[in-house]
């Protein structure tokens, strides 16, 4: 086995990844405190080719130094918009009928593993604030809201830990 050099492994360039086909899937960050995991998750939609990020509330934007360090040139290649208000980000959504889906624990969500994508439908997912979650408004407004089964004794998992482990579920079934 060989660890592979940079030149081997056909990365995009930012004009080759804005051409590309784009997986419908879209993420909403609400009210993140955290630039690092901000950064993180933009890193985690350039890998898995997502079609938009919307920042709202309290989470930063780029140009950001700080969100750039983990983002590592994402916030070049990965489509985004700011919008003050969640909910607005939501409706207008649901309007393009998009399913949106609150990732949160809440009452009749449906454990990551169970939840069924169909395959001609864009999805948006809701990421909300590292203490507080997705506020109880957004969850009310969202289709359904999918749950990361955790068996330990903390039952929360970091922000840009959670985007990673759900886009990646979702991008592996609708595509593999």
């Amino acid at each position: 086995m060989r660890k592979l050099e940079n030149k081997e492994l056909e990365r995009k360039s930012v004009a080759d990844f804005k051409e590309a086909p784009k997986t419908p899937l879209i993420i909403v960050l609400d009210d993140i405190r955290s630039l690092h995991n901000i950064g993180s998750v933009f890193r985690t939609a350039d890998a898995f080719l997502i079609e938009k990020i919307y920042l709202c509330g309290i989470t930063a934007v780029p140009p950001n130094k700080e969100i750039h360090k983990t983002a590592l040139g994402a916030t070049e290649t990965v489509a985004w918009e700011y919008q003050q208000d969640v909910l607005s980000v939501i409706e207008k959504l649901k309007k393009e009928q998009v399913a949106v889906f609150a990732v949160e624990q809440v009452e009749n969500a449906v454990f990551l593993q169970d939840f069924k994508v169909v395959s001609d439908k864009k999805y948006a997912l809701v990421f909300g604030n590292e203490v507080y979650g997705v506020s109880q408004k957004a969850v009310a407004l969202c289709d359904g809201a999918v749950e990361i089964p955790q068996l330990g004794t903390k039952h929360s998992l970091n922000i840009s830990v959670s985007a990673g482990i759900v886009v990646w579920d979702l991008f592996q079934k609708m595509k593999y």
